[in-house]
């Protein structure tokens, strides 16, 4: 087996650059934009080459394999007596949904694929796939001014239960997770010391759960039905041991079935915030003997099952987020933020209240937004 240089590679204008001090790749479910940052230090001035400039094209790498596409952001020159520093930051292709504009429209009877091209498509995202097997078609749809085309995407994905991402060859994802997939390892720490895991931490908290949430809602009426008031829904966190309720109003729940997904999609978030596991494992692959993902990298998205003896912890855990790290003193590890299996649920909720339910059915087709499909 060919030796692998495991370290973090930024090529920019056809070139790979590797030799960092520190450097650092994001990968997070939640956050729109995953980050990378990188730095080095010389005791001799250095030419920088015109292709390191801000807006230009980057891969972020690992060994040749790539783990994200988008551009540098900023470039930052340090010069002092005896010293040079330059540092490298940026993020992947949602950091343009991120900062800019949503494109300006209105449709009516659109679906989900076409509502993402009409986006994204302007600012220069040109694959796009629809991980779903049924989708909702929207009587109409109204992109206003000043809206972000991340904010605009991601309501028209919350809408039919799903949420956006960025695959590390720069293909937008609107999808959601999958708890069916095998883990790809197992997490030990055992009170023997017994341990493939660096760190381990568990965080417990009540801030933003409740133990009992009704929502309730109320929509207009449109040119082929009534408007309707007085809808409610109420769901409770068996988690929650005593008394903490939450009344949310819905201006766009069309019966009780989208108030009860709202106070599940509430119940869930809470949940979700509400604790976490993060776990600091060496290097960046998952190595471990007889393992299902033995060499796969590390990424958000992935199953894990942990067991802690000090924590009480023997369950299956989704990956939220990970972080690569790097550095000429420490080597290389990952960070990775473990929350429960199954907690983050995306429910489908509109965000217009002009709507129809409808089919779409898409799944994994990547739709090439400068021409065909593949």
């Amino acid at each position: 087996m060919p030796t692998r240089n495991d370290s973090l590679q930024v090529l920019i204008g056809g070139r790979v650059h590797d030799s960092w001090d520190r450097a650092e790749a994001d990968s997070d479910l939640l956050v729109p934009a995953d980050a990378w940052h990188v730095s080095l230090g010389t005791t001799s001035a250095q030419s920088l080459p015109t292709a390191v400039a801000p807006g230009a094209p980057v891969e972020i790498r690992i060994d040749g394999e790539r783990i994200m596409t988008g551009r540098v952001d900023a470039v930052t020159r340090s010069v002092e007596r005896g010293r040079h520093d330059l540092s490298l930051s940026g993020r992947d292709g949602a950091a343009v949904l991120v900062d800019c504009s949503a494109p300006i429209f209105s449709a009516r009877q659109v679906g989900l694929a076409d509502v993402a091209a009409k986006i994204v498509k302007p600012l220069g995202v040109t694959r796009v796939r629809i991980d779903a097997v049924a989708t909702r078609t929207r009587e109409k749809v109204n992109v206003e001014p000043g809206d972000t085309a991340w904010d605009a995407l991601a309501n028209v994905a919350a809408a039919n239960g799903l949420w956006p991402w960025f695959e590390p060859d720069g293909t937008l994802v609107v999808g959601g997770p999958d708890y069916t997939t095998a883990p790809v390892a197992t997490l030990v720490l055992r009170t023997n010391g017994t341990t493939n895991v660096e760190r381990l931490e568990e965080r417990r908290s009540i801030a933003g759960r409740h133990s009992r949430v009704t929502v309730l809602g109320q929509t207009h009426g449109t040119e082929t039905e009534s408007g309707k008031h007085a809808l409610r829904a109420t769901v409770e966190d068996t988690g929650v041991s005593w008394y903490r309720p939450r009344i949310a109003i819905d201006h766009e729940a069309d019966n009780t079935a989208v108030c009860a997904s709202r106070a599940r999609k509430i119940i869930s978030d809470g949940r979700l915030g509400g604790y976490s596991l993060t776990a600091t494992v060496k290097g960046f692959r998952i190595v471990a003997p007889g393992e299902p993902g033995n060499g796969l990298l590390w990424a958000a998205g992935q199953r894990v099952h942990v067991v802690s003896e000090p924590h009480g912890i023997d369950a299956p855990m989704f990956i939220m987020a990970r972080r690569f790290s790097a550095s000429r003193a420490a080597g290389t590890s990952t960070e990775l933020t473990l929350a429960e299996d199954g907690v983050w649920a995306i429910e489908a909720h509109p965000h217009k209240r002009k709507h129809r339910r409808g089919k779409n059915s898409l799944p994994g087709k990547i739709i090439d937004l400068s021409g065909g499909a593949q």
